[in-house]
């Protein structure tokens, strides 16, 4: 039994397995996930005969480090093994007053967007609660205490809303109070627009930042960028889902705009995303495209991601252009992939 798997009503049943009080729950949860402890002989404030019982009975698992890369910008990259040899990427980002970790919530991803690295693996299988709150408790117990970790980004590896269920459980575990304890406000879920579930997510009072992945102004360059998604949530849809969306008070959603050069960058585009967005409370993020070996697209020079910009502004939308950060190690945006051989994408395998 390696007891992260279990959710927080499930580690007191477990204890009333073993036959203890059920304060020893919390004692055990804060071991795991407020001391970041990996052995029982670790937890001072049980008996040596409690360990002992534990350590015939449990265990306390961790994805295993096979590589750790850093960037000439201080961007760290993680590779990490799962129990069943499947392969992730982590990215821990610093900035000035920050520092965030972008983690994985499937190995590979369901959907084909053509811009994405990550896309060409295919789906190999969703990450279970655990192994995606694991990313975060990893990073957790290796970070110097000097620079803790401030924000939390599901923006790595796979489509977060494909693997609804764990990754809302997940979420569930990084934000209680007795578990990892994170404010919602510092963790963004980042979506190719999964309408049912963007729903779901806004019914759900879990109150985590919302970012939706929409890369186009129209559905003839979506279809091309984002086919699989955007042929079930066209833009009209995904759109209406956005204004529907539950926002707390001073929130806004996140719409992630990918510039491609050719293809989507043009004035025309700027005015027509202008159009789309009017009347939301949102924010735009510009990401000029990270080129990775093969690439079928290019980045726009920076005097078109100005005037992109700009026109944005000047139609008083907000919008920034987000600073790629370990693009010579493979780590921004869009960049990560593992060496495992690929599998077919299933975008009907949602859950």
């Amino acid at each position: 039994m390696n007891l992260k798997q279990l959710s927080f009503d499930e580690f007191d049943g477990f204890l009333r397995e073993l036959g203890w009080p059920k304060y020893r729950a919390q004692q055990l949860r804060d071991w795991i996930y407020k001391k970041h402890v990996s052995r029982f002989d670790a937890m001072t404030n049980l008996s040596k005969s409690d360990r002992a019982l534990l350590e015939t009975r449990a265990m306390i698992g961790e994805p295993e480090l096979v590589r750790q890369q850093r960037s000439t910008d201080g961007t760290q990259k993680f590779l990490f093994r799962l129990s069943d040899g499947q392969e992730i990427e982590s990215v821990l980002i610093p900035d000035e007053d920050r520092n965030t970790l972008c983690i994985s919530t499937q190995v590979g991803c369901t959907l084909d967007c053509t811009f994405c690295l990550t896309g060409t693996m295919g789906l190999l299988r969703n990450l279970k609660a655990h192994e995606i709150v694991d990313q975060v408790l990893w990073v957790l117990r290796h970070l110097e205490s000097r620079d803790p970790l401030t924000n939390v980004v599901l923006m790595g590896m796979g489509e977060p809303l494909a693997n609804y269920r764990e990754v809302t459980e997940a979420l569930k575990r990084l934000t209680h109070p007795k578990m990892v304890g994170l404010t919602p406000r510092r963790i963004t879920l980042s979506t190719s627009g999964l309408v049912p579930q963007i729903k779901r997510l806004g019914e759900s009072g879990l109150n985590v930042n919302l970012a939706v992945s929409l890369n186009a102004t129209t559905n003839a360059v979506r279809d091309r960028l984002m086919p699989a998604v955007n042929k079930l949530y066209p833009l009209e849809t995904l759109l209406r889902a956005c204004r529907d969306y539950p926002l707390p008070p001073r929130r806004r959603i996140f719409f992630e705009y990918v510039l491609l050069k050719g293809v989507n960058d043009s004035e025309a585009d700027a005015h027509r995303l202008l159009r789309l967005l009017k009347g939301l409370r949102c924010k735009v993020n510009l990401i000029p495209f990270n080129d990775y070996p093969g690439a079928p697209f290019g980045c726009p020079d920076d005097e078109t991601v100005l005037r992109f910009q700009k026109i944005l502004i000047e139609g008083h939308l907000t919008a920034f252009i987000r600073k790629s950060r370990g693009r010579d190690i493979l780590a921004a945006c869009g960049q990560l992939r593992t060496e495992t051989p690929s599998a077919p994408a299933l975008i009907n395998s949602l859950s």
